[in-house]
């Protein structure tokens, strides 16, 4: 494993649609993060329900340089309890979910003992980083639904328990592409303890070990910091009536600005 002085590995949440070709640059800084030529990286297909999604990713990486790759399909959570299954993690330097269903991802694999593994080896050095539906996954509360637009309003976005990795965080992908502020504010409504974590297609949020990011990629990260929120009441008693949110502080990052989560500082 390449964390070094029982560091917190890294945690890496793309948007989805990283560059995999011409400017694969948020890849290669994960293969680089796990070691390069003598880093092992296991990627876990279990969002995608395509039979290649797996097999793409392992030929990606060892091209851009992996020292090996495997491939870890998880079919029910009774895999997750597994010995075997569990050891195949044990001595991997990173962990990488593909995009597809997020509620896959939580129905099968969170939580189970496979999800209390990763989170320790994490914690231990491990790296882990997570495309789309894999990135929302990685935080304590995911988000496996709703309506996009720019208004929040009641009732459009529906929430579950993610891997837990982060539990500061809530994560939103493919987010500038698919108009998704109004369903990450609805979200940060219920839960305003926490931060709000826009991330654009081929563009990734490097979490490091001492819960600052760095942000790689064409796109930009959005922060939603509601710290200081104050909601309103709703416009009308329908579920789907607009939410008032005054003091709500965003922050627009694009590529090597970063932000410290703990003290939540932004630094371009």
């Amino acid at each position: 494993m390449t964390g070094t002085n029982n560091e917190r590995g890294y945690i890496v949440a793309i948007g989805g649609a990283e560059n995999k070709l011409r400017h694969p640059g948020i890849l290669r800084r994960f293969v680089e993060l796990c070691g390069g030529r003598d880093g092992r990286i296991v990627v876990i297909p279990t969002a995608s329900q395509l039979k290649d999604t797996g097999d793409d990713y392992r030929r990606l990486f060892l091209d851009l340089g992996a020292g090996d790759v495997e491939i870890e399909s998880i079919r029910s959570r009774s895999d997750c309890a597994r010995t075997d299954t569990l050891s195949r993690f044990e001595h991997a330097d990173g962990v990488f979910f593909t995009g597809g269903d997020q509620r896959r991802l939580g129905r099968l694999i969170g939580p189970t003992p496979l999800a209390e593994f990763l989170i320790d080896l994490n914690a231990k050095g491990l790296h882990i980083a997570g495309t789309s539906a894999g990135a929302a996954f990685l935080s304590a509360r995911m988000i496996i639904g709703g309506k996009g637009g720019t208004m929040p309003r009641a009732g459009m976005v529906h929430l579950t328990d993610g891997l837990g990795l982060l539990s500061n965080v809530i994560i939103d992908q493919h987010f500038r592409q698919r108009n998704r502020f109004g369903r990450l504010l609805a979200a940060l409504s219920d839960h305003p303890e926490l931060l709000g974590l826009g991330v654009d297609e081929d563009t990734a949020a490097f979490i490091g070990p001492r819960d600052e990011f760095q942000v790689e990629g064409s796109g930009a990260v959005t922060v939603v910091d509601t710290s200081q929120l104050e909601l309103g009441k709703r416009a009308s008693q329908s579920e789907s009536s607009p939410l008032s949110m005054i003091d709500l502080k965003v922050h627009i990052l694009a590529r090597e600005a970063s932000y410290d989560l703990s003290a939540r500082c932004a630094t371009i």
